[in-house]
């Protein structure tokens, strides 16, 4: 299985996500620097999180220009798998390859910390064997926001892929750590093949991390 992981100057995930790659997948990711221009026969395209650019002008904004993201448009549009994690979710915005907005947390902090997210499509290449899940987030703008018009449609089309939920399952405003609309964690594009999430799956991929549900989303896109 050919993977890639996109860097950009401000990332801090890449190494992360290609440990649990490597160690969840089989096979060493390539590492593609935000400068070069093609990525080539992939079955999965990893965009990390981390603060590309210094999160300068809104968060993503800046990444989603690099020369490399036309590349990765490109894949996607021919219905190669990607994954954009945290920032990796903003540049998917940004770029176009998903809907809606991520603002800045209700809080107006920073938060870092554990969260449980629930499935909410289990029919997806990215989430055919998660159910409820603990993960970690570490982000100031992972608030997420869409259109009444773009939230139906999303439901419509089974599109939200994960939801903030309490230890039960249960998704109310107690879980909800950001603010975002219905609780929404990640979302999947129109095709299924794109995903965007807030929370950190290769932070809780092993047991050394103290948890390894974040295991299950790369687990399914080699199922």
């Amino acid at each position: 299985m050919k993977t890639h992981v996109v860097v950009f100057p401000g990332s801090n995930c890449d190494r992360d996500v290609a440990v649990a790659i490597e160690k969840i997948i089989g096979s060493l990711p390539k590492m593609v620097w935000h400068k070069d221009t093609s990525i080539d026969q992939s079955d999965l395209i990893v965009v990390p999180g981390g603060f590309s650019y210094g999160d300068y002008l809104r968060c993503g904004a800046m990444a989603s220009t690099s020369p490399i993201m036309k590349s990765v448009i490109e894949n996607a549009i021919k219905g190669v798998p990607v994954l954009g994690i945290c920032n990796g979710f903003q540049i998917l915005i940004e770029s176009g390859l998903l809907q809606g907005a991520l603002m800045r947390n209700s809080s107006l902090s920073f938060i870092c910390r554990d969260v449980i997210i629930k499935t909410t499509n289990s029919k997806s290449i990215f989430t055919n064997k998660s159910k409820i899940s603990k993960m970690p987030i570490a982000h100031n703008e992972g608030n997420f926001f869409a259109s009444d018009d773009q939230i139906k449609k999303m439901e419509d089309n089974e599109q939200i892929a994960f939801q903030y939920c309490n230890e039960n399952g249960d998704i109310n405003d107690e879980s909800n750590p950001n603010g975002s609309i219905k609780n929404i964690a990640g979302i999947l594009n129109q095709n299924k093949n794109v995903l965007g999430m807030m929370p950190h799956p290769e932070r809780a991929a092993e047991n050394i991390h103290g948890c390894e549900d974040g295991k299950t989303i790369f687990e399914s896109i080699l199922n």
